[in-house]
């Protein structure tokens, strides 16, 4: 069965296996009454389990080989309802935790903290059980709730030949693509499984789980406004659907729904998923000015602002799926805000994650520019000052969390680069160019597989001097990288960073990276897309402190793509960073478009600004 869900959620097989493994064990009944019970938790581990846990280290496999003895590592998110089940159920039982304890190193991880191993096991669900070697070889990996009879068997098979891989051998290297750029068959095959895995019976892309693809769905936005119109019908059926599952109460986005449907949610809330529905229903509306879609994304930022936000203004990571852990929560989350306070409020994952904060600052920020709410624009630069003080690492880099363990990861440095970039283009203020090109350069130096000693193709996801478990490039993370050095490079001029897009898109274009994702494959057709043609392109001539000029700009950033280029040329600040068109001097503020080295005549009007983008825009609003 395909693969469905990328980065923080469940892969379809994942899911189907915690389904079918757990049939009999869902438990339905409301929770017990326990006010706060979950704004306290315990750690991390301590739920039920006799397991006596150990951290992921990096002496970690030197201790096995001189144990001999194999790990187990029990890889959860803390906001998971089947982690919590498999600590209830399974690590409860003395027979197995006996086993456990005297035959393995039992480890534990919140996926979360750490990236790398994140990663590397995404595709499996969580939880998910690996078995490694006492060398840091894998034995066997189980995907989801793993019942306690079948934890027990695989136990007692691993402790009597710990040294058996189960784990089929991988096939020959792969072969990187040479060019920068999908061949034209590919496309078309890629094109085409996009088109066919839209679920023309009950929407949305996908036939299982339901939910939106952010990539999915800004491609198909990005098509929409260039007249395909069975795009735009698909983008606007899958973003009515999503809807509904967007908590009515407290707002914020459900992790995803099962059975086919859109009506039977799994209650997580976790970062990822409400910054990027966020970011796309804001772009949603800046095109169609749908008002539902903009009270989709100010339910999810009225949601991140109530639950996941820190008193400095810096953002928490995930809401439980669960208020009392391992007991499912249909009912308590069909009742009011009254009413759910009383029982108490799942737990909040409060750790605060650059990358995770990177996510919801750039989404802030396009909130911002599809509306003119300032609020928003104040919570995204709050929250990047508050990161930038206490996670730099210093030379454009990020730590993920207070206490980083087996950092830096890629993805933090490069979800706050992107955000500082978007925060560019929505004030014109050149300090977050200028951090966009530091955290550039840090990823650049550290994560380039070429650059850094590698071999193949693209950014890898962590230091690639680590050998248990060797990082490796994830597609998500290249097409994010791609899509952020291209912009950057538009904005710059700096052809360095358009050999760091190339870099990432030669890792997206080979062809067996580029049909993983199956139907999902919307994220590198954006960046074969975006790094084959210009941004929009619009310039505001005229002073930081002219009224006028900021209504022109205004009006620029309501742009509805995330691939645009918004400059504002105040004199006082010297050329712009990409001097690449020659504006003139105007007696007042104005605005210009530019395509191809060709400018249009200059306009005045904040309403006629978004003309300038081009009359193919057939489905953006005309106000000239």
């Amino acid at each position: 069965m395909a693969t469905i869900f990328k980065d923080r959620r469940y892969s379809i097989v994942a899911a189907v296996a915690v389904l079918l493994s757990s049939v009999g064990t869902l438990n339905i009944n409301p929770p017990a009454a326990a006010e706060n019970a979950a704004t306290a938790p315990a750690p991390v581990g301590e739920h039920h389990s006799l397991v006596k846990w150990q951290e992921w280290s990096s002496d970690l496999f030197t201790r096995a080989r001189q144990e001999n003895k194999p790990v187990i590592l029990d890889l959860e998110a803390i906001w998971c309802h089947w982690c919590h089940v498999q600590d209830a159920k399974t690590y409860s039982d003395p027979q197995i935790a006996q086993l456990m304890n005297t035959k393995f190193i039992p480890v534990k991880v919140d996926q979360d903290s750490r990236p790398d191993l994140s990663n590397r096991y995404e595709d499996y669900g969580w939880p998910a059980t690996v078995l490694f070697k006492p060398n840091g070889d894998e034995i066997e990996i189980r995907s989801g709730y793993v019942p306690p009879k079948d934890m027990l068997a695989l136990l007692q098979s691993v402790a009597k030949n710990p040294n058996h891989s189960r784990i089929v051998k991988k096939g020959a290297a792969i072969a990187f693509a040479k060019d920068a750029v999908l061949s034209a068959a590919l496309r078309k095959e890629l094109n085409n499984n996009h088109i066919e895995g839209y679920d023309t019976d009950k929407g949305g892309w996908g036939f299982d789980q339901k939910f939106l693809d952010w990539d999915t769905v800004e491609y198909a936005m990005s098509q929409a406004k260039s007249g395909d119109a069975a795009e735009e019908k698909r983008a606007k059926e899958t973003l009515r659907l999503q809807r509904k599952l967007i908590d009515p109460v407290w707002g914020g986005v459900y992790q995803y729904s099962v059975h086919g449907d859109w009506n039977e949610p799994h209650f997580e809330k976790i970062m990822q998923m409400q910054a990027e529905d966020m970011r796309v229903y804001a772009l949603a509306y800046a095109l169609w000015h749908n008002p539902l879609d903009l009270k989709a994304a100010q339910d999810i930022e009225r949601f991140l602002r109530t639950f996941l936000s820190s008193p400095d203004g810096a953002f928490y990571t995930s809401q439980d799926a669960d208020l009392v852990q391992g007991q499912h929560s249909g009912e308590y989350f069909a009742l009011n805000d009254a009413d759910r306070r009383k029982r108490g409020i799942p737990r909040i994952d409060k750790h605060i994650y650059a990358r995770e904060n990177g996510w919801a600052i750039n989404s802030l920020a396009q909130l911002y520019m599809s509306t003119g709410d300032a609020k928003y624009l104040d919570e995204a630069q709050k929250a990047a000052d508050w990161i930038i003080a206490n996670r730099s690492l210093g030379d454009g880099g990020f730590a993920h969390g207070e206490h980083d363990k087996g950092g830096p990861f890629m993805g933090d440095t490069l979800a706050m680069g992107r955000a500082f970039l978007n925060l560019y283009t929505a004030t014109g203020e050149r300090q977050w160019l200028a951090a966009a090109e530091k955290a550039a350069k840090y990823v650049d130096k550290n994560f380039n597989v070429t650059t850094a000693g590698g071999t193949g193709a693209g950014f890898a996801t962590a230091d690639l001097k680590k050998t248990v478990p060797a990082p490796k490039p994830l597609l998500d993370e290249n097409v994010g990288m791609a899509r952020f050095a291209n912009l950057l490079y538009r904005y710059t001029g700096n052809e360095h960073y358009q050999k760091m897009a190339k870099e990432a898109m030669r890792y997206l274009a080979t062809p067996a990276i580029a049909r993983q994702r199956h139907i999902l494959v919307a994220g590198t057709l954006l960046a074969d897309q975006e790094l084959g043609n210009d941004p929009a392109h619009v310039t505001i001539i005229g002073a930081k402190d002219d009224p006028q000029a900021l209504a022109l700009f205004k009006s620029a950033i309501q742009y509805p793509s995330g691939y645009k280029r918004i400059e504002w040329r105040d004199k006082k600040e010297g050329p712009l960073p990409n001097p690449d068109v020659e504006y003139p001097d105007m007696p007042k503020a104005a605005a210009f478009g530019c395509i191809d080295g060709r400018c249009s005549a200059p306009v005045y009007k904040p309403e006629a600004v978004l003309a300038l983008f081009g009359s193919d825009e057939k489905q953006t609003k005309k106000t000239e």
